[in-house]
């Protein structure tokens, strides 16, 4: 089934949902199956550094092709970087994307996030799913 239209959807629910990742290359954070018949519109990332001494650098990606399950390793496609290596202070956050520069996620793709230290970042992001 193709995305929705979004001028005239079914459903709008609102959702959010959080990752810790446990090493130190690309996960996903957020999928939107092939062939699910929805769009994602994300409203919010934030990477919040829980580390009381060192920063850390968050990187955060659109994936193409690469929608597999949350804390997976995106695979095939190609990663358009939304930012790159920014640096998050010690006990601070990121807000990495906001209602004034939202993404929409299209099926069969993801969100990845990078985390330069494992176990320190954690990334929250605030959707709706339309369908």
């Amino acid at each position: 089934m193709a995305a929705p239209n979004i001028i005239n959807p079914t459903t709008i629910t609102g959702k959010t949902t959080y990752y810790t990742p446990s090493g130190t290359t690309a996960v996903v954070l957020l999928t939107n199956a092939a062939a699910s018949g929805k769009v994602l519109k994300i409203n919010s990332v934030i990477a919040s550094n829980i580390d009381g001494t060192n920063a850390v650098n968050a990187t955060v990606a659109y994936y193409t092709n690469g929608a597999v399950a949350q804390g997976s390793a995106p695979s095939g496609g190609t990663a358009y970087t939304v930012a790159s290596t920014i640096s998050v202070p010690a006990n601070a956050s990121l807000i990495v994307v906001d209602k004034s520069t939202q993404l929409y996620i299209e099926e069969g793709n993801c969100l990845s996030i990078t985390s330069s230290s494992a176990n320190k970042l954690t990334f929250t992001v605030s959707y709706e799913e339309i369908s």
